[in-house]
């Protein structure tokens, strides 16, 4: 069949057309173009989308205002005198917060003109700064101005690390936007204000502020506002305590800054003094760590689960504490160390000194070293006598002794022959302590001691009543501090409160139930004796014009030099040694450590009242009355102890209890118990 060369017909809806592919519009470089824009455009609006909805996702994840206002890193601890200031303070600092209103105006200008003068603009993100850091670093070939808002700056403080990677940087700009979205622009720079960190362990102007002019965050004026913000930059490098003339440098920079901003006027900025500003005296590494390292610990017992931000009220007194670190410096011998414990009628601690120097040595002597107490253990030897029914004017006698071949020399080798015991404890008789010590019985001595609040081992040889068992100068102090408190147990303390910091108490110290460890005659009769001690005895350097009432001690080579006493409700104790317990040339209780006393308590008691002692005494009637009858007392008044040195109170048995009286009393039956002895003996001894 011939071919038909004629054209078809077009199928409907096709053109004729041809297309040309050099004609501009319809070509496939102009259709390429338009789908690169429509595929753009979509990326970008799924990207925008996804941003949102990350945004909206986050923000939503984010905790509440109040939340984040009680994140911090850390825990912060405050440690406070008697009187309220600040001794020291550990952990991130976090001061008080401050709300918005109360922020100084000129802080607010200050801190966001240096670090984001384009804060109120912008939405978390700045891309105008971002450009701008951009092209520093192309011009300059480092990076000089950082991009980061403050809102991003928030973000990494809260949530994140100082890390230089992209990934962090991504969730930064994502936290700050969820910011952005969630709080308002007030609540972001409050936020920051409160929690960006000024070097020194201060994060927030408040903490800053008290650290670095010594007043509330609320109170800065202008100048010390541009010297914080300065600070955010490099705190190290800036610090004023650290570089005071590179902080006021970098302050200048700010007011400029602040000029530039439009924040103050050409006149103001010129009138801003900065070198006129009055920095806080930073609080160095001072005795009064001591405490501090003693009460801390404590901590794990009182809260121990707390980590939350704390303020610890203790009873150190800034007066006492500075007085104690003077006088043991100003008379501790050449080479050697001293220690001194204060405490206060209920045992609250005025003043601790573990050492000359803490910088050089935070080794805490006063309650951590062990040292022979020398005849200030003479204490507990009189105690026992006198409980056992000696009185201060007793006649004894001052003679060569040998108690299982050991035989005591006194000081100087001479012996006084017949005295009373006033005159013996007053010039520390060697002979006399050690008859006194073989009569009542070591173990009686050994078991006084241990009642009136010795924790070292205690060995029960002769030779124990000259103090050579190990003791630790808190320990001490305590039992003289018992004798003062008319013979009832007092328990050495250093925290009286602890509070979260907004004033809630969290902890509050409360005195142990009152304990008599000796009658009152006994009391009566050591503070007679201790009292002579200073007045004529070895311990006359302790006077300070005022009845004091103290011992002596000193041990064998001058190893270790003791003076103990109370005056006016204060009980201190000082003693001074070497570390290595070499010998001391000229080192005795009477000398350097009497004195370190009496320079003290001089300071301590200044203003309080004038207190005579209670020295008369009213003996019990077994002791005016000394007949068989009388001899068994009532057996009320008795006092057991136990293998430890504690009292057992035999009354208890016969108290009421919470389930009624107890058996044999409004006519209940009195169980059987074994008998005292068994039969054979019972036979034998009444001859059956």
């Amino acid at each position: 069949m011939a071919r038909r060369d004629f054209p078809r017909r077009p199928e409907p809806g096709r053109s004729l057309a041809r297309v040309d592919l050099s004609a501009g519009g319809g070509s496939f470089f102009g259709r390429w173009l338009r789908r690169m824009a429509i595929w753009g455009t979509g990326v970008v609006l799924l990207g925008v989308l996804a941003l949102a909805g990350a945004v909206f996702i986050t923000a939503r994840s984010l905790p509440s205002y109040e939340g984040l206002k009680s994140t911090q890193t850390g825990q912060t601890i405050v440690v406070r005198a008697s009187d309220g200031s600040e001794i020291v303070t550990l952990g991130p600092s976090y001061g008080r917060w401050i709300a918005d209103e109360r922020i100084p105006y000129v802080m607010k200008q200050a801190i966001v003109s240096v670090e984001d003068r384009r804060f109120r603009d912008h939405w978390g993100v700045d891309p105008v700064g971002i450009v701008r850091s951009v092209w520093v670093r192309m011009q300059s070939g480092r990076w000089r101005q950082g991009g980061s808002t403050i809102t991003q700056q928030l973000a990494r403080n809260v949530f994140l690390n100082n890390s230089r990677t992209i990934d962090r940087k991504v969730r930064e700009a994502l936290l700050a936007m969820a910011l952005e979205n969630k709080f308002t622009k007030a609540q972001i720079l409050e936020l920051y204000l409160n929690k960006v960190y000024f070097g020194g362990g201060a994060y927030g102007i408040d903490s800053a502020a008290r650290k670095f002019f010594g007043h509330g965050g609320d109170q800065l004026s202008l100048a010390e506002a541009a010297i914080i913000a300065g600070l955010v930059k490099a705190p190290s490098n800036y610090s004023p305590t650290a570089d005071a003339a590179a902080a006021i440098g970098r302050a200048h920079v700010v007011v400029q800054t602040m000029q530039d901003a439009g924040a103050l006027t050409p006149a103001e900025a010129a009138a801003v003094d900065l070198e006129g500003v009055k920095l806080a005296q930073e609080q160095g590494q001072n005795s009064a760590r001591y405490f501090t390292d003693w009460v801390l610990p404590q901590l794990d017992l009182l809260l121990p689960e707390n980590d939350q931000p704390i303020e610890i009220w203790t009873t150190l007194d800034p007066v006492a504490q500075q007085a104690a670190t003077a006088a043991i410096i100003a008379n501790v011998p050449k080479g050697s160390q001293g220690a001194l414990v204060s405490v206060d009628r209920d045992g609250a601690v005025l003043a601790m000194v573990g050492g000359t120097d803490y910088v050089t040595s935070n080794y805490n002597r006063a309650v951590n070293a062990v040292r022979q107490p020398g005849s200030a253990w003479k204490l507990f030897v009189y105690l026992a006598a006198l409980e056992a029914g000696y009185t201060p004017d007793n006649r004894v006698v001052d003679e060569p002794v040998t108690i299982n071949g050991w035989s005591p020399r006194n000081s100087g080798g001479t012996f006084a022959g017949p005295i009373d015991v006033r005159t013996a404890f007053a010039y520390s008789k060697n002979t006399v302590a050690a008859q006194l010590g073989n009569e009542v019985g070591f173990s009686a001595v050994a078991g006084m001691a241990r009642r009136f609040g010795i924790s070292t081992p205690i060995n029960t040889l002769p030779s124990m009543v000259l103090g050579t068992s190990d003791v630790r100068v808190i320990d001490m102090v305590r039992a003289f501090a018992e004798v003062q408190a008319k013979g009832m147990a007092i328990a050495p303390y250093g925290i009286r409160k602890i509070t979260s910091v907004e004033g809630e108490v969290l902890y509050s110290h409360r005195a142990d139930a009152p304990q008599q460890l000796v009658p009152p005659d006994v009391a009566a009769g050591i503070t007679d004796l201790l009292q002579t001690a200073v007045s004529t005895g070895t311990g006359r350097a302790a006077q300070i014009g005022r009845p004091v009432a103290g011992k002596t001690g000193t041990t064998s080579s001058n190893k270790d030099g003791w003076f103990l006493g109370f005056s006016s409700g204060i009980t201190t104790g000082v003693w001074m040694g070497r570390d290595d317990a070499r010998a001391v040339p000229g080192l005795q209780g009477g000398t350097a450590p009497a004195r370190a006393f009496a320079a003290y308590m001089t300071v301590a008691t200044a203003k309080r009242p004038v207190e005579a002692f209670q020295t008369e005494l009213k003996l019990p009637q077994w002791q005016l009355e000394p007949n068989d009858e009388n001899m068994q007392s009532n057996p009320d008044d008795y006092f057991y102890v136990d293998p430890d040195g504690k009292i057992v109170d035999p009354g208890a048995q016969r108290r009421p209890g919470p389930d009624g009286p107890p058996p044999g009393e409004q006519g209940m039956p009195v169980p059987e118990g074994p008998p005292a002895a068994n039969n054979e003996f019972l036979n034998q001894a009444t001859g059956q």
